[in-house]
């Protein structure tokens, strides 16, 4: 059998080996974050965030036609990941096997067996040893972009490799032609394949140039960079930039149609780029020809956004940005939402801000007096100014958002009203960028990881035998120990490879650097993150992965030259040995990757929406709260009447302007607002006014009459400041009356519950002033008049009710705005009947399964879910029906079960429950059960010898809750027990 033979069949078992594990560990729906979004706009080829992902909904579009119902969509989609990331390892295999064969192959020029086995034990070891590397597998097993980036990555640098190969043959251009229309795909589904640009740029300087130097690798480096910058701001953003320069000058200089500038850039474009394509053929100037076809095969992948432009016009339910026009596609391709970082130059978080600097205009399409069409200014484009002396180069430590100067304060360890350094901001990139943020990820991968916390560490050698069978069954499954032989197997084959082989090294190493550290550089991440980050660098982890498979060439030469002296003999014994690496990062990693049994986000997501009345307005909050419901509705077709609206996207015109639209079964919002009264520009902020607030600050403003002013711009409401024309209130307190007889007649307020209808509801405004979107919601409720319900989750930051919370009514995950005031209820109400009803039919699968596995942020959102079965159980017992209270406090113990959740202190509080109405016995049972499971992980944690964690402290005070819930109940024993084991572990100060 020929090498290329062998080479094909075993690169296919190597795939099917990946796609057995990833299928069979792969989500069967839709997980938290951005999957159910991406699985959203898949299925219905709409517009997700900024900037978007085309071909990755072109391709998930396809695979979601076979799916034989709704609900079986998302595993279709997710697919998509499952199966990119198998086609990555098998061109990880290819990669690795062309690089081993280099190392291998003899001064003869054939192959031996020993050379085939050691070149395909390599590329078996590092192909297996990225499958099962966390970050990978992780991305492979949902519906989100980075395992297809990640494919792209693989094909590209295969690709280059092959192009290496064949780059003594005539027709060998194709291969960077190739290249080109591959890197231009993958910009429609993440930038991040950009970053192999600079490998290729080396290979082929190795390969044309015969002198190889200093100079020229930096003059190489130099070049790469500017092709990385010529692709990511020249093409992406560039040339929609230049297109919306001609739409401007032809529509409102011409006064030609909307389209006409863009129509005319584009045949420029197409018809200037096809005539120098043409010329470079006609004279034979081949580099020219090659460059041009490379530009015009990057454009036809990158043209793919096109499909963004289109779906964006049909307006569909999901159309984050509004990206219809060249204007606000250009900004959502910028991701200008998102602001911009420094680089190179800024200022540090310590800066004042003098002022705020007007750029570049916002133009909206508008139709004029006469009709035609028009772009008119919104709005500006600010940038803060500050002082020169604030500024300083490479600012790492920039941010001023809330919270962030702290978290700078405390890593760094500095005063109050320190001032960072150059050096401090270059140590902050070392200590915490790259090594909070990249090599602690990159150890998680080939070293081993202590948990899932946010910020959990590695897993060194001072843990390695921490645990023993007491300890152990308490530790996460997340925790994997890889004895670091990942880690030792890759510097050996990255030692092996720079020595002998040392422009393949190079090459590798570029691939490495730029989608790893060089990312990190690139991004200048701020001191905090609402999730963990790996995902991002896992192209690093796969250049270092084909150093963990060329230790196979390093350990086979090393046994035949001083131990076994037979090539065959020792590429087999290295082969094999090394066969340990892969099959322990699997084996360890297995029960915290398989999510083959998830449900629960989804389900939230239906016992959410059920839960709402017909018709139903809800308020989200982040993405964990809205993109399961937007799935739920958009795919599955679940309770369509009920809107959702998300609080954060309520900030901006394009989504008020959605809002405002019908959509499936649910009516437009009666936000009762024109454009020009909401665009971007107007009534963005809402100032209080400063002048007339100390002589109103006790006055009640009568709300539909100063919305009403607002609309109008009366001069009451109005004031001139920077030249800009301001909304402002006197007085932060507000007053929207009540038709009580409008609202008793229509029956929306529970019989026990009328005799509290209140004329009028009264609230005031926390801060400063108003935003958008509480302008927006304040104009809703006026225009509602109470016709439709309106909901809030119960996820929400409290300052997201607007101050209203007195006229809240607990129905379950959430609240119910009404026109009542129950005596007593500053913070609202339950309704325990309705509450009841639609908590006991909640859907939990396979919460009480411990051997599926439950990320922090499962367990993080099934606190708020016990929450309020404790909350529906207090007030039960406190209407004295205790029967049903003992129902829905068992129905959360057992459908929400430790140790797949594990038991926390809403747990314990409701063990105090079962104890105030007589169930002494089950009441005890469930005590001792979470005395022993949280003295478990407490035992765990110190033998582990974890730091600082949320867990231990969360887990400390379930203990103290739980020792006042005995003392208070008569086990003064088994309480002073617990008490004394939390001083014995030094927990005590944990719950101070």
């Amino acid at each position: 059998m020929t090498y290329n033979r062998i080479n094909n069949l075993v690169g296919w078992l190597v795939f099917l080996i990946a796609t057995f594990v990833y299928v069979s560990t792969m989500e069967p729906t839709a997980s938290f974050w951005d999957c159910g979004e991406f699985i959203s706009t898949s299925y219905k080829l709409m517009v997700p965030h900024p900037p978007g992902a085309p071909i990755f909904l072109l391709v998930g579009r396809f695979f979601s036609l076979f799916a034989s119902d709704p609900q079986h969509v998302a595993y279709c989609v997710n697919l998509v990941s499952a199966l990119s990331s198998a086609f990555t390892v098998l061109f990880l295999f290819w990669s690795i096997t062309m690089i081993a064969k280099k190392l291998a192959k003899t001064d003869q020029g054939f192959f031996s067996t020993g050379q085939i086995i050691s070149v395909m034990g390599a590329g078996v070891v590092g192909s297996l040893a990225y499958t099962f590397s966390d970050s990978a597998w992780f991305s492979a097993v949902e519906a989100e972009v980075y395992a297809m980036s990640s494919f792209f990555t693989a094909i590209v640098f295969w690709a280059i490799l092959k192009w290496e190969a064949h780059s003594d043959e005539a027709a060998s251009e194709r291969w960077l032609i190739f290249i080109a229309y591959l890197v231009g795909l993958s910009i429609g589904v993440h930038l991040l394949n950009l970053t192999a640009i600079p490998a290729l740029a080396f290979v082929y300087y190795f390969k044309k140039y015969d002198k190889i130097n200093i100079t020229g690798s930096l003059v190489t480096l130099l070049i790469s960079v500017v092709l990385l910058g010529v692709v990511m701001v020249g093409i992406i953003p560039g040339l929609p930039s230049i297109a919306s320069s001609f739409e401007l000058f032809f529509v409102n200089s011409m006064g030609l149609g909307f389209g006409s500038g863009v129509i005319t850039f584009m045949i420029l474009l197409v018809g200037g780029l096809s005539y120098a394509i043409y010329y470079s053929q006609k004279t034979g100037k081949r580099l020219l020809n090659i460059s041009l076809l490379s530009l015009g095969f990057i454009l036809i992948g990158y043209f793919s956004y096109g499909i963004i432009v289109i779906r964006s016009h049909y307006n569909p339910p999901i159309d984050m940005n509004d990206p219809e026009n060249v204007m606000t596609f250009t900004s959502y391709l910028k991701r200008e939402q998102y602001g911009d970082r420094p680089l190179l130059k800024g200022p540090n978080f310590t800066a004042k801000v003098q002022e705020y600097k007007k750029t570049s205009p916002v133009y909206v399409p508008v139709k004029d007096a006469k009709g035609k069409d028009k772009y008119i200014i919104s709005d500006y484009k600010v940038e803060p100014v500050y002082k020169q002396k604030d500024m300083g180069l490479f600012p790492r430590m920039y941010s001023n958002q809330p919270g962030h100067p702290e978290q700078y304060r405390s890593w760094m360890h500095f005063s109050k009203n320190h001032v960072p350094t150059f050096g401090e901001n270059i140590s902050f990139m070392f200590t915490y960028q790259m090594g909070h943020m990249y090599w602690r990820y990159f150890l998680w991968n080939f070293a081993g990881r202590m948990g899932d916390e946010q910020d959990s560490s590695w897993l060194g050698p001072n843990n390695w035998f921490t645990l023993d069978a007491d300890t152990s069954q308490f530790a996460s499954k997340a925790r994997n120990n890889f004895f670091l032989l990942p880690l030792i197997a890759g510097m050996l084959g990255f030692s092996f490879q720079i020595t002998r082989d040392w422009k393949n090294g190079t090459i590798v190493a570029m691939l490495f650097f730029f989608t790893g550290l060089a990312i990190i550089i690139y991004l200048n991440q701020p001191p905090t993150e609402p999730r963990e980050r790996d995902y991002t660098f896992a192209a690093s982890f796969y250049a270092f992965s084909i150093w963990i498979g060329l230790c196979v060439v390093f350990l086979t030469e090393t046994f035949e030259k001083y131990v076994l002296k037979n090539k065959t003999v020792a590429a087999s014994v290295a082969s094999l040995g090394l066969l340990v690496v892969p099959a322990l990062m699997g084996s360890e990693g297995w029960d915290d990757h398989d999510r083959s049994k998830r449900y629960y986000q989804v389900e939230s997501a239906r016992n959410l929406l059920n839960s709402c009345a017909p018709n139903a307005v809800l308020f989200t909050g982040g993405d964990n709260d809205t993109y399961p419901l937007w799935y739920a509705q958009e795919v599955e077709g679940v309770r369509t009447d009920v809107r959702v609206c998300n609080l954060s996207l309520l900030n901006t015109d394009w989504y008020i302007k959605q809002m405002q639209s019908k959509a499936y079964l649910s009516d437009s919002l009666p936000i009762g607002l024109t454009p020009d009264q909401y665009r971007q520009g107007t009534n963005d902020y809402i100032y209080l006014d400063g002048e007339s607030y100390e002589k109103n600050k006790n006055a009640i403003i009568n709300l539909p009459i100063f919305l009403d002013l607002v609309k109008k711009k009366d001069r009451q409401v109005t004031r001139i400041y920077n030249d800009n024309e301001l909304s402002v209130y006197p007085t932060p307190n507000f007053l929207l009356p009540v038709d009580t007889a409008a609202v008793a007649k229509s029956g929306i307020v529970p019989a026990k519950f009328a005799p509290f209808i209140t004329p009028q509801i009264a609230f005031t405004v926390e801060g400063g002033g108003m935003d958008k979107r509480t302008y927006a919601i304040l104009n809703l409720l006026v225009n509602n008049n109470w016709k439709r319900p309106v909901y809030f989750s119960t996820t929400l930051s409290p300052s997201d009710y607007i101050g209203m919370q007195r006229y809240l009514q607990l129905e379950g995950m959430a609240y119910r705005l009404l026109p009542v005031e129950v005596p007593g209820g500053s913070q609202g109400w339950i309704n325990t009947d309705l509450m009841l009803k639609n908590m006991m039919k909640y859907e939990f699968t396979n919460l009480d399964d411990p051997n599926v596995f439950y990320d922090e942020n499962y367990q993080r959102f099934t606190i708020n879910t016990k929450s309020q079965y404790y909350t529906l159980a207090g007030q039960l017992i406190q209407e004295g029906r205790n029967k049903e209270a003992k129902d829905a406090i068992l129905y959360c113990f057992t459908k929400i079960q430790s140790p797949a959740i594990p038991y926390d202190y809403l747990n314990a509080y409701m063990v105090g429950q079962l104890f105030k109405i007589g169930e002494k016995e089950l009441a005890f049972k469930y005590a001792t059960d979470i005395k022993k499971y949280t003295q478990g992980v407490i035992s765990y944690i110190k033998a582990d010898n974890i730091k600082e964690t949320n867990k231990k402290r969360t887990t400390a005070i379930t203990l103290q809750v739980l020792a006042q819930t005995l003392k208070d109940n008569g086990y003064t024993k088994e309480a002073e027990d617990i008490e004394a084991f939390l001083v014995e572990s030094n927990l005590n100060k944990e719950i101070r």
